[in-house]
């Protein structure tokens, strides 16, 4: 009786201990969207895609309940490295270099990277070097955008980066690109999305999907692969990329290669030091330093012909603030209340994607209309305030020598009025610089996204971070200092 008393009581003890078990927190990026990862559309708060199955059945095969932790998908080998989750799946490529800075899984699935186009180019363009001088959209920091880079040098096509992987295909349809290098699961639910595309069959290269872990966990990484492999023997994997419609007879040879390597795979090499991320960063230096500069010239001809249009249209808003009539008054002030209260990356999104179907503008003139009308809201209350601050007095005196309103604005008020916001001008501009970055999302490659892309392809945000603050500092620096030397000359000048 009593070892039968005992029985419940164990029992409860062993369900007790597994519950306490701490959950396996796996990283990815929910904004990449199904097959991987993406919110149930009828339960935000809960995932869906063959990644979140496959981290489910690492978490339940090792007695842990799994956590997701949205990461996202550019900064998933550096949050692995600092330890923000425990694995990391999310249509993660594999790579030597990811290899060399994190510990990384046996790979789990093979895709092939193919060119999408419109249905009208299908005999057209079928290959890289059909596609010369045309541009071609892919993700920015991935494999396929690799391959466009070497297609640049040797074919003359023209890489255009984005942050997602749904765009790219809309923006084929309009017309902004004239083709998708990506890969084939991410071709295929774009096919489904989009009428009017075709992609061709032929692979321009072939990747694999794995899984990553920081380099100090190497022995959950162990765990992780020979729960792979039961799963590609038990054909576990088989049926969850069934499910999703992504299963092919590359999966049935991958595994049979990884089953055959017996615990010899490539995850099975060890991953490298910090100072190796920053030794092989060095090494690609040479490759990347030319799309720095050449970003950084970009980012500097955006900023600069932005605030133009900002101070312009600034001037224009607090002169018609300062002197028009209460409907025009009325009429600017709602302007500037509404682009200084919404996000400028809002707006950009509306001017460059918002209003695709009315006008289809180039990316950069879109960055450049965003920036410039969010600025000019800026710039216009400190013209305003500052034409405000000239002293009644000296106005008055205008008015009784005889000159006229727009005399008096030209040779009194304005240049007093500049004098005082001078400084506050050249701190706009330095803040307008930085955020040059956020064009990046209409695929315009500045100064930070040609980092980011160094960055996430040799794993490590070390170098190519100290590289981006020392360009962007040479372009502030010498501005800032500019704008010091005219205050004083204007000081001497008004002394």
């Amino acid at each position: 009786m009593i070892r039968l008393a005992i029985v419940p009581w164990l029992l409860a003890l062993t369900a007790t201990s597994a519950l306490a078990q701490p959950p396996l927190r796996w990283g990815g990026d929910s904004e990449g969207g199904a097959p991987f990862v993406e919110a149930d559309p009828t339960d935000p708060a809960r995932m869906l895609g063959f990644d979140v199955e496959i981290a489910e059945h690492i978490a339940s095969e090792l007695g842990r309940p799994a956590e997701f932790v949205q990461i996202a998908y550019s900064s998933l080998d550096q949050s692995a490295r600092r330890g923000d989750f425990d694995i990391g799946l999310s249509g993660i490529e594999d790579s030597p270099g990811r290899r060399a800075s994190v510990a990384a899984s046996v790979p789990y699935y093979e895709f092939r990277e193919v060119i999408t186009v419109r249905e009208g180019d299908r005999d057209r363009f079928t290959s890289l070097a059909d596609l010369r001088g045309r541009r071609v959209a892919t993700l920015g920091g991935t494999m396929a955008y690799d391959i466009l880079l070497q297609a640049e040098r040797d074919h003359g096509v023209t890489a255009v980066s984005y942050d997602d992987d749904v765009h790219p295909y809309s923006d084929l349809l309009l017309g902004r690109v004239d083709a998708v290098l990506l890969d084939h699961v991410l071709a295929e639910r774009a096919m489904r999305r989009n009428a009017g595309l075709v992609t061709h069959a032929d692979a321009v290269a072939v990747g694999h999907y794995i899984i990553i872990a920081s380099p100090e966990q190497a022995a959950l990484r162990d765990q992780v692969d020979e729960i792979l492999r039961a799963a590609m023997r038990d054909g576990t994997l088989e049926r969850i990329f069934r499910k999703w419609d992504c299963w092919n007879d590359d999966q049935s040879a991958l595994y049979g290669r990884v089953l055959a390597s017996n615990g010899t795979g490539p995850s099975s090499a060890p991953a490298s030091a910090p100072l190796g991320s920053v030794a092989r960063a060095w090494e690609a230096l040479p490759r990347y330093l030319p799309s720095l500069l050449k970003a950084a010239a970009l980012t500097l001809v955006l900023s600069c012909a932005a605030m133009l249009l900002a101070v312009v249209l600034g001037v224009a808003i607090a002169t018609g603030r300062v002197y028009g009539d209460p409907v025009t008054r009325a009429a600017l002030t709602v302007y500037v209340e509404v682009m200084r209260g919404t996000p400028v990356l809002l707006q950009l999104f509306v001017i460059y994607y918002g209003l695709a179907g009315v006008v289809r503008l180039p990316a950069f003139i879109a960055a450049l209309l965003g920036l410039g009308l969010n600025y000019a809201a800026y710039e216009s209350e400190i013209y305003r305030s500052a034409l405000e601050a000239v002293p009644r007095g000296q106005l008055e005196a205008a008015r009784i020598l005889g000159l006229t309103r727009v005399q008096t604005l030209r040779l009194v008020r304005a240049p007093q009025a500049f004098r005082l916001a001078l400084a506050p001008m050249t701190n706009d501009f330095v803040a307008l610089l930085k955020d040059s970055s956020l064009v990046s999302v209409l695929t315009v490659v500045e100064l930070t996204k040609q980092t980011q892309i160094f960055a996430t392809n040799i794993g490590s945000w070390l170098l190519p971070g100290i590289l981006c603050a020392v360009l962007y500092l040479a372009m502030s620096l010498p501005l800032s200092h500019l704008a010091r030397k005219l205050e004083d000359r204007w000081k001497v000048a008004t002394s």
